[in-house]
Order: structure tokens, then sequence, then C-alpha cells
């Protein structure tokens, strides 16, 4: 009995051992892991925050070709004929279409063409 107890007692030592070797190599994966998650949370954070400062750098651009935009509509919204302005031009328009076919039509559109450019060179002679 007694030599049978002394390969268990060394057995269980041995058990034991393992044990706390596997515990400690478990411990230190998991350190290892916190410290690898640590340090994407940082990359995270960082990635964001350059994320987020891209974004404001883009809307303040597009804010500003927007204000741009505006600006140039509002400057060019005198120069372009109203439909006031254009009405006779229509009318005459109107009126040659249908009188004839041939050179008739083709004076009538040359007449048109002509009206409407120096209608247009009249309101941009006014400015």
């Amino acid at each position: 009995m007694t030599g049978d107890s002394v390969p268990l007692k060394e057995h269980l030592a041995a058990l034991r051992d393992a044990d706390r070797r596997f515990e400690d190599e478990r411990d230190r994966r998991y350190t290892e892991v916190n410290i690898e998650r640590e340090k994407a949370l940082k990359i995270k954070e960082t990635a964001d925050l350059a994320a987020l400062q891209l974004a404001r750098e883009i809307q303040t651009y597009k804010d500003e070709k927007a204000n741009e935009l505006r600006e140039q509509i509002s400057s060019e919204r005198g120069l372009y004929a109203t439909n006031k302005d254009i009405d006779p031009i229509k009318s005459y328009v109107a009126g040659q279409t249908g009188r004839g076919l041939g050179m008739n039509a083709l004076f009538g559109w040359g007449m048109a063409i002509l009206m409407a450019g120096l209608a247009l060179s009249a309101l941009l002679l006014r400015r």
C-alpha cells in the first residue's frame, strides 16, 4: 500500500502542477487579449476622431460651395428674359409658322431668331 501511495502523490502533484501551468498560460493569454483589445480601442477612437474631423471638413466644403452657387444664381437671376419679355416674340413666331411653306417658313424662323437675339441683346444692354 505504501508503494502505491507514492506514485499517486507524485501523480496528483504532477496534475496540480499541470493545472497551475494551464491557469498561468490562460491568464497570460487573457492578459494579452485585453492588451490587444485596448490597443484596438485606441486605434478605433483615433480613427473615429479623424473621421469626424473629415466629415466636418466635407460639410464645410459643401456649405461653401452651396453658398457660392446661391450667390451665382442670385447674381444671374436678372440676366434671363422673363415670359413678359418673350410674349411678343412668341406671338410673332406663332403667326409666322402657319402662313406658308418653304421660304416663308424659313423666313419666319429667321425673323424669330433675329427677334430673339435682338430682345436678348436689348436686355443685356439695359444693364
